[in-house]
């Protein structure tokens, strides 16, 4: 919540634009600098002094009705100006004792030129419904693919840079494989491409991924950090909840692309449609997905009133993008959300029939809570064909549902649960859209978030999905389009792809296409050093994404690569090899899920997004790639650069397993030595290696080959590295040396980059 609530001011000392914009250069000054006192939040207002609202700022101060903050077109007659420029330290805003950086020579001169200009106040960005405005005018118009690269190369020819050529096509076809199936590409996909001279090659492969079903598992894995999906209940004990159903919900609701719109008024309200299917209610699993309690001794409605919270919050963060949990425990201090308005919204889910300890840790009538649903093996063959259920054991999932009686809703005095203020109706922050003539319930909240009028819904899903093939959003700060968070790098480009969006009738893959069809994200990832000093975070982007791929992909790439992958799609989440002891060292020592027992066969060889997500202790080698824990909604991944990654691509036995596979099927292959390592090259980096990256790999496996014949049992220890079976013959000596050759591709920075 801190960090929601902070973000340093984004003016450059050297810029300062002939037209001051209060949007885009006042508003980041008054809300880092200025709002903590002179905001939002009544309680802690000082002087009476307002200076986010434009009839307020203008009044005459409370203390000394002869001056004013600001005086239109004075700047030596407004007393914020004299203030914050003043040398007196008596004087100077903001104080020494509020802890907040005084303002630059830059910050003070945008104010002191707006308030010359006539000091006019617009409406935040972000609340402002977006229009479409023309293309810009660009020079280089043979560049351009679409109207993305309009607004790109607009923006790249102001700042003086040249975008890149197109990135060659072993590179490009890596790339869009991972992007959209989360997936390598095939030898055979390789050369395909590769041999189709056609002009409309690279769309047809898109196209192609886009139908497969990998696809529906790559766009999963983003959804289920934001809906924060696991496979445990949290809390001291963490024992098993079988949600998983609503996983394999969400991987099909991808493949069958269905609109993004009923996509999310499914999950929000699904239980609520009239006639609704079981389809529906499956979907509304979305809503049930946080932590649950089984710890005897707790108050049952302090934590009634946490699941509640949680899913407030994580409306605010995941849908419509803004920190409403700042306005948990008083007005927010930065946002116009008052705290009566968050608790508006909280009453839209605080009518569920569910209890804060519904039962203490047990056995599997325990693994969802009521509000429930079962799933029988009827609906498996009927309705719900897509849930992969392996056998005919009881599967119930946690689910919404609505008491009959409404339950009131108060706000809570400093957020505490039995501190009750004044009542609550349904409602939401007028500052985004009024909740005027929608129904009072959950279904009607999925019409006012969908409603062409709401200027948040669209624009935080494009820029979701904008941040998931370049690694930053056109809004950085993906969770928070509010007075704190980042300006969009590109605004007309993301009012335009969120109008077409919506016009498009919320069409995600066509969302999807219309980005990778894109002259700019075609570019290469090349940069040169003149781009690394004018833009070294690639917010103008001149050069294609580079980053490195996130931890199920890691995963998925190695099983795929080494032909280990279990394509089959849904079903339980599997236990795959970690370190022993981990779960016991953290468990209360009640429930299932107290020891860990280890999956075996196939289910070792499932993709990421399957393995089981234990709150308390996650997949360890996952989490050292950055892999989301699940404990709350979580919009975009840390990424961090640590030398226990590197262990782990060394030493995880799937990475160990996966090489001695591949070695062990490629010896067992009629072809040179150096035929083996350039198909084990191609496969795991997804391009042709180089004359001297063979040679060197060629070495290393001459050296390795004379190691293990000197050391044979050193060549069976290392063979012997997980359960998958090796072939009855096949010589132990060459597959061990090419195992460590193939490990060594394996910890190619390369391997694991999108690039």
């Amino acid at each position: 919540m801190m960090q929601s609530c902070h973000r340093a001011s984004s003016t450059t000392e050297e810029n300062i634009p002939d037209e001051i914009s209060y949007n885009f250069n006042v508003r980041p000054i008054l809300s880092d600098k200025c709002y903590a006192c002179h905001g939002p939040d009544a309680n802690k207002r000082k002087a009476g002094l307002r200076l986010d609202i434009e009839g307020e700022a203008y009044k005459a101060l409370k203390d000394n009705p002869d001056a004013h903050a600001i005086v239109p077109g004075f700047p030596e007659k407004s007393e914020l100006y004299l203030r914050i420029s003043s040398k007196d330290t008596s004087e100077i805003m903001p104080p020494a004792s509020s802890n907040l950086p005084a303002l630059s020579e830059s910050e003070i001169s945008i104010l002191k030129k707006w308030i010359k200009q006539g000091a006019k106040y617009e409406k935040h960005w972000a609340f402002t419904s977006p229009k479409q405005k023309p293309l810009p005018a660009i020079e280089n118009k043979k560049w351009a693919k679409n109207e993305i690269d309009y607004f790109i190369l607009n923006k790249l020819e102001q700042k003086k840079l040249q975008p890149n050529d197109e990135a060659d096509k072993e590179r490009l076809l890596k790339r869009i494989c991972l992007d959209i199936t989360g997936l390598p590409p095939s030898i055979e996909m390789m050369d395909n491409f590769l041999n189709d001279a056609s002009p409309n090659a690279y769309e047809k492969i898109v196209d192609q991924l886009l139908k497969s079903p990998a696809y529906g598992e790559k766009m999963a894995v983003h959804w289920l950090d934001l809906a924060r999906y696991a496979d445990s209940h949290g809390y001291q004990d963490d024992n098993l909840r079988t949600q998983w159903p609503w996983r394999d919900w969400v991987i099909h609701a991808f493949n069958e692309n269905m609109p993004y719109d009923k996509f999310v008024t499914w999950q929000l309200a699904g239980d609520l449609l009239p006639n609704g299917t079981k389809e529906q209610l499956l979907a509304t699993g979305f809503n049930r997905n946080h932590k649950i309690t089984e710890e005897g001794g707790v108050i049952d409605e302090e934590y009634r009133i946490e699941y509640v919270t949680d899913r407030t919050n994580t409306f605010g963060r995941a849908l419509i993008g803004v920190t409403l949990e700042c306005a948990h425990c008083h007005d927010h201090k930065y946002d116009p959300f008052s705290q009566k308005e968050y608790y508006q919204v909280f009453a839209f889910f605080n009518n569920v029939w569910e209890r804060g300890l519904e039962s203490t840790v047990g056995g599997p009538e325990t693994y969802a809570k009521k509000p429930l649903m079962e799933i029988t093996n009827e609906d498996v063959k009927g309705i719900l064909h897509f849930i992969n259920k392996k056998d005919t054991n009881r599967l119930i999932v946690s689910v919404m549902g609505d008491s009959d009686k409404p339950r009131p809703t108060y706000i809570l005095n400093r957020g505490v649960y039995d501190s009750h203020g004044d009542s609550v109706d349904f409602g939401t922050p007028k500052a985004i859209l009024p909740f005027d003539n929608f129904p009072k319930n959950r279904l009607g909240l999925a019409e006012w978030l969908f409603d062409k009028r709401n200027p948040l819904t669209a624009r935080v899903f494009v820029n979701q999905l904008w941040q998931e093939f370049f690694g930053r959003g056109i809004v950085k700060t993906a969770s928070d389009f509010g007075m704190q968070g980042e300006l969009p790098s590109h605004p007309e480009l993301l009012d335009w792809l969120s109008v077409d969006f919506m016009e498009h009738n919320w069409d995600i893959k066509y969302l999807v296409k219309k980005i990778l069809m894109s002259a700019t994200y075609r570019q290469s990832s090349v940069i040169s050093p003149d781009k690394l000093k004018v833009d070294p975070d690639n917010i103008f982007l001149s050069h294609g994404p580079r980053f490195r791929i996130q931890a199920e992909f890691v995963r998925d790439l190695i099983l795929s690569s080494s032909g280990l992958l279990t394509k089959t799609i849904g079903g339980p989440s599997v236990k795959v090899y970690q370190p022993a002891g981990l779960w016991e060292a953290t468990t209360s020592g009640r429930g299932i899920l107290a020891t860990y027992i280890q999956d075996h066969g196939d289910s070792l060889y499932r993709r990421g997004l399957y393995s089981f997500i234990k709150r308390t202790l996650p997949p360890p080698a996952m989490i050292i790639f950055d892999a989301s824990n699940r404990d709350q909604c979580e919009i975009k991944r840390s990424k961090t650069n640590t030398p226990l990654q590197a262990l782990v691509m060394l030493n995880d036995p799937t990475v160990l397993e996966a090489s001695r596979v591949l070695a062990t099927r490629l010896s067992t292959e009629q072809t040179a030595t150096n035929d083996k390592i350039a198909k084990a090259f191609r496969l795991i980096v997804c391009r042709k290696a180089s004359d001297n990256e063979l040679k060197i790999l060629n070495d290393y496996y001459a050296d390795e080959l004379k190691t293990f014949n000197a050391q044979k049992e050193d060549a069976n220890k290392l063979l012997a590295v997980g359960e998958f079976p090796s072939p009855a013959k096949f010589d132990k000596i060459s597959a061990a040396a090419l195992m460590q050759v193939i490990t060594t591709i394996y910890n190619l920075e390369e391997t694991i980059t999108k690039s």
